[in-house]
């Protein structure tokens, strides 16, 4: 009867450390997702959004004039309508991004991926596109036109040529 109530106790504690691991490990393994943030209306001109990961936030309608999110994750994000006049977004991930009807004169899309974006009326005036990747992005056919004058250069991270992913004649 001894030897059974100790190996109950060993049991159980053998059963709390495992538990004790277990939970540590899961705590230190995890790794939160980033908090999707509207800025939506808000006047943002010089801000700073460099190096932030901002996947699925909202700048509907935003003014963003000379903000800079350089080498942002900027993916599934909303410029709806946004000022991104002159603003800095070399080497940002805009993937599936929401660019329709967003002002883009005089920004810095160097090195950026734009693959699948939204970019209908889009306004690219402008704008410095070395190395940007606009596989399947969805764009107006005169703003492609004015985009395959400046373009050059290939994506460093996706391989792509400008050009190419613009289908530049």
């Amino acid at each position: 009867m001894n030897s059974r109530l100790s190996d109950r106790i060993w049991a159980g504690i053998l059963s709390v450390l495992l538990w004790a691991v277990f939970s540590i490990t899961a705590n230190f393994t995890y790794t939160p997702t980033a908090l999707a943030l509207e800025y939506n209306k808000e006047i943002l001109v010089d801000a700073d959004f460099s190096g932030r990961d901002l996947t699925d936030s909202s700048f509907t309608k935003a003014n963003l004039r000379q903000s800079n999110f350089s080498n942002s994750n900027l993916r599934g994000v909303s410029f709806f309508a946004a000022n991104l006049e002159s603003a800095n977004l070399q080497g940002t991930d805009l993937t599936n991004a929401t660019l329709d009807s967003a002002r883009l004169m005089k920004a810095d899309l160097t090195n950026a991926v734009l693959e699948g974006a939204f970019a209908a009326n889009a306004k690219f005036d402008g704008a410095i596109i070395d190395g940007a990747d606009f596989t399947d992005v969805l764009l107006r056919p005169d703003e492609q036109k004015k985009l395959c004058k400046v373009a050059k250069g290939t994506n460093p991270t996706t391989g792509r040529d400008t050009r190419d992913t613009l289908f530049c004649p």
